[in-house]
């Protein structure tokens, strides 16, 4: 096993047969998505994760065109729903830093999610609004700006919205330059911000901050460490693993990754109103 890596299914892949670990393949036209369930704390140790569910959706790659993408939002906005607590509101949170690119899907995803938990009363009904799922949405930034941690910010926010469940948004590690860019991993056990880069930080989960904590990224970097293996098959250089590499048309990529996540938020949440009409309202 080398190379860090945020995706369950490269993580699984280095490990034999697991008890505890299971795993459930699907094809949706052209959609692969696996299921993943750590079922054991004894399999949890193996993989490194916490016992929960992660779902993995293989795309065509981001940067070619964006003809399906309303429809690969749909398919994982059921995912994502099926992850969801049924009712109560939720809390969206885009994590990263929207200064760098590679960093920017949280927060270019959450311009994108539309906050309707002004939205009540009168107003909502005279408006023909009153079935609208109640969404407080929020852009954390970084320690370095803010001062202050993803973690620390949320659970100020949540002792005061109350949530039923948080929705955080990040960009994620792979290990595999074919990820890039073509994969969203879904999971109900919450995030680690910047722990594919080596800058784990306060962890987002139901332990700190009591509610379901649903992680929801897409890896827009690998380390440099991975590309020399994979590609020459041999030791790496020098301090090689402490350099990622993007793909050379990232801003192109987190642009699509950031809307396709907005899009599947949005149906997921609102699934009586149209996700593309929910994204034009919220910018």
């Amino acid at each position: 096993m080398f190379g860090r890596t945020d995706l369950m299914l490269e993580i699984a892949a280095d490990l034999p047969p697991t008890e505890g670990l299971s795993h459930h393949t699907v094809h949706e036209k052209d959609i692969t998505l696996t299921r993943t369930t750590v079922h054991t704390e004894t399999a949890a140790a193996a993989v490194g994760r916490p016992v929960g569910r992660y779902v993995t959706a293989e795309l065509p790659p981001l940067g070619d065109d964006e003809t399906h993408l309303a429809a690969h939002a749909a398919c994982i906005a059921r995912e994502l729903a099926a992850l969801l607590p049924a009712t109560g509101s939720v809390l969206v949170a885009g994590l990263g830093n929207a200064a760098v690119t590679p960093d920017a899907i949280g927060p270019q995803a959450a311009d994108m999610v539309l906050a309707t938990r002004h939205i009540r009363g009168e107003w909502a009904r005279s408006l023909g609004l009153d079935d609208l799922r109640s969404v407080a949405v929020i852009r954390t930034d970084v320690l370095g700006k803010t001062g202050m941690e993803s973690g620390e910010i949320l659970q100020g926010v949540c002792r005061t919205v109350r949530p039923a469940a948080v929705i955080a948004v990040d960009a994620l590690a792979a290990r595999s330059l074919t990820r890039l860019g073509r994969t969203v991993q879904l999971c109900d056990t919450g995030i680690a911000p910047g722990s594919g880069v080596g800058n784990a930080r306060l962890p987002l989960s139901h332990t700190l901050l009591g509610i379901p904590v649903i992680g929801i990224g897409v890896p827009t970097v690998v380390d440099a460490a991975t590309i020399v293996r994979e590609l020459g098959g041999r030791d790496t250089e020098k301090n090689a693993d402490v350099m990622m590499v993007t793909p050379r048309e990232i801003d192109l990529v987190v642009r699509r990754a950031a809307r396709l996540v907005a899009l599947a938020i949005n149906g997921a949440l609102q699934p009586d109103y149209s996700p593309e009409e929910l994204v034009a309202a919220a910018v």
